[in-house]
């Protein structure tokens, strides 16, 4: 009974509806790996996560269009404490994603801690309380609406997990919000509607409308893509694993890690495609991405001119597809690479060589804007209120930035996810997220325990370690392929600085992480000589590259398979008693 239990780890009840201990923004993959490790590693079921849509996975529930699926191999795309043996392809699609994330929250019991159809207004450290009071408001139309439309928690640690692909971004084009027809993002796709001899207009040509392209030029009547400028695509490869194959992974498990390993070491070895240009690495995969072009587009140089990008590869997102030029060579698909000077009614005006309007494509149907997201606006719209009334805002006027990529200045208390410089362009961001929430959880240990003993404390960053540590970050981008000037990116600020992507591997990361240096943080409230007498604490880290021989791998196969068998006839042996006897 929770009764039974001391705090932490009795959860939220009706009593502290707005008392708890760690509020986490988002049920994504980061807040759920943060509420995970709250209850393996500091034993805490005393948590709420906030989640302003109507159901778990963030961006695994939003992006719901044609083709949606991830760009890193399945086997990587699990965490390393709830492997998934069940994948259907190499690649996973979006809806077996969504169902993994909310098998893995039935397995933890997350449901009782969510809170649904919650949105976050504002957050603000209480310097008096040593705690942040964060504003919430449930969506119009709930029961919770109805007699609790907004209400305050308290909390003694916050944690956003809200992410960088959460926001979508629509295109900045005159005239795009009084389409006359029907108008989608990618990001909120509308099933409902029907595709079938549609004319369909295409913005953007990206990870996502490279997906969507091959899905609705099969049913659309015609589809017009309007390239802003050309990507670099490589092969993706994929493959369906059949079911022997799955029932090998999830009962010879060390076969599953050797085969997780060397996803992992492949993918770590690719990091200098994409950010030496000079690496032959990156010119393997340049040679690749071209000879692809060239066979699925035979004999057409007035098409590989318009595809070939004029900027070095890894500056923008390196998309892997099997398809897409195969869908771009379609007869009922047109690529349009003059860009778009405005849009009238269902028309779409292109602009000629000097800006003026040249043409126009009318009659569309269906609009698509797979634009992205607003990528440099983290916490975006959640108004952050730190240390003596400081807001995010100030702190990140000239740029995002976080030490660690997780904590921020005059945030006491504080920890993000998938933050300011931890994005990837060359493995899975799982393996970061698992490093950042353990590190969090090192956070909150000594917190949760000053409170065991009806004492505060409040940790924050250090002003001097978080410039040196950014000052690194910054110092090594300047040289990598993300700094192109010849490309613009998501990964950049409209400044120019790079917000988004960690400058090294993602060992390199995890290494980094694994231990959380008290001495790093101010330290105030009548509980913090617990963190004075202990200044430093191990988390460790997920050790995923290869460690041991295949010969090892296959002794531990053997053995394990020994376990499941033996542990079968023991569970068994009176049934199987019976049936010798018969």
């Amino acid at each position: 009974m929770s009764g039974d239990m001391p705090w932490p780890q009795v959860p939220m009840g009706n009593k502290n509806h707005t008392n708890t201990a760690v509020v986490i923004i988002g049920a994504g993959i980061s807040g759920m790996c943060t509420a995970i490790d709250l209850i393996k590693r500091n034993n805490c079921r005393n948590f709420v996560i906030l989640e302003k849509s109507a159901g778990l996975g963030g961006t695994w529930r939003d992006n719901k269009y044609p083709g949606c699926c991830c760009d890193v191999w399945s086997t990587l795309y699990s965490y390393s404490f709830a492997q998934n043996s069940d994948w259907t392809r190499e690649y996973p699609g979006q809806e077996e994603i969504l169902a993994y994330l909310v098998g893995v929250a039935q397995e933890y019991k997350l449901y009782q801690h969510i809170r649904f159809d919650t949105s976050v207004e504002e957050a603000r450290w209480d310097d008096d309380l040593h705690k942040w009071v964060t504003k919430v408001t449930t969506a119009k139309g709930s029961k919770e609406a109805e007699f609790n439309p907004e209400y305050e928690i308290k909390s003694d640690f916050l944690v956003s997990a809200v992410g960088q692909l959460n926001q979508p971004q629509w295109p900045t084009i005159p005239g795009v919000e009084e389409f006359t027809g029907k108008k989608m993002h990618s990001a909120r796709w509308d099933w409902s509607y029907d595709l079938t001899d549609k004319k369909i207009a295409l913005i953007g040509n990206g990870c996502t409308a490279v997906q969507i392209l091959p899905e609705i030029a099969k049913v659309a009547k015609e589809v017009a893509v309007f390239q802003r400028t050309p990507n670099w695509v490589v092969p993706r490869l994929d493959a369906p694993v059949s079911p022997l194959m799955r029932n090998v992974y999830r009962y010879l498990p060390p076969i599953r890690w050797r085969k997780r390993a060397g996803a992992m070491d492949f993918r770590e070895a690719t990091y200098d495609a994409i950010v030496d240009s000079k690496s032959d690495t990156a010119k393997l995969f340049k040679d690749m991405a071209i000879e692809m072009m060239h066979t699925q587009l035979p004999d057409q140089p007035d098409m590989w001119e318009k595809l070939t990008p004029t900027y070095n590869i890894g500056c923008k997102r390196i998309i892997i597809s099997d398809d897409y030029y195969p869908a771009i060579n379609m007869p009922n698909v047109v690529l349009e690479t003059r860009p778009i000077h405005s849009i009238s009614g269902n028309a779409i005006k292109v602009a000629g060589a000097h800006g003026e309007p040249e043409g126009e494509e009318a009659d569309y149907d269906l609009l698509v804007c797979a634009t992205g997201f607003k990528t440099v606006d983290f916490m975006h719209p959640i108004k952050i209120i730190g240390r003596n009334g400081r807001p995010l805002s100030e702190v990140w006027k000239k740029g995002a930035h976080a030490y660690l990529g997780t904590c921020i200045e005059d945030m006491p208390n504080f920890g993000m996810l998938y933050g300011p410089n931890t994005n990837l362009g060359h493995n899975s961001i799982i393996l970061m997220i698992e490093s950042q929430s353990r590190y969090i959880n090192g956070l909150i240990k000594p917190v949760l325990e000053a409170r065991r003993q009806g004492k505060a404390l409040s940790l924050r960053p250090r002003h001097d370690k978080t410039e040196a540590y950014n000052e690194k970050v910054q110092e090594a981008l300047k040289s990598s392929s993300f700094n192109d000037p010849n490309c613009n990116s998501w990964y950049k600020n409209e400044a120019g600085l790079i917000t988004n992507n960690w400058s090294g591997t993602v060992v390199e990361y995890q290494q980094l992480m694994a231990e959380v240096k008290y001495s790093d943080y101010e330290a105030e409230g009548s509980g913090k000589a617990i963190v004075q007498e202990k200044p430093s604490y191990k988390v460790g880290r997920v050790v995923e590259e290869s460690q041991v021989s295949d010969k090892t791998l296959l002794a531990l196969g053997v053995l394990s398979t020994a376990a499941v068998v033996g542990g079968f006839l023991m569970r068994n042996s009176r049934y199987l008693s019976g049936m010798r006897l018969r």
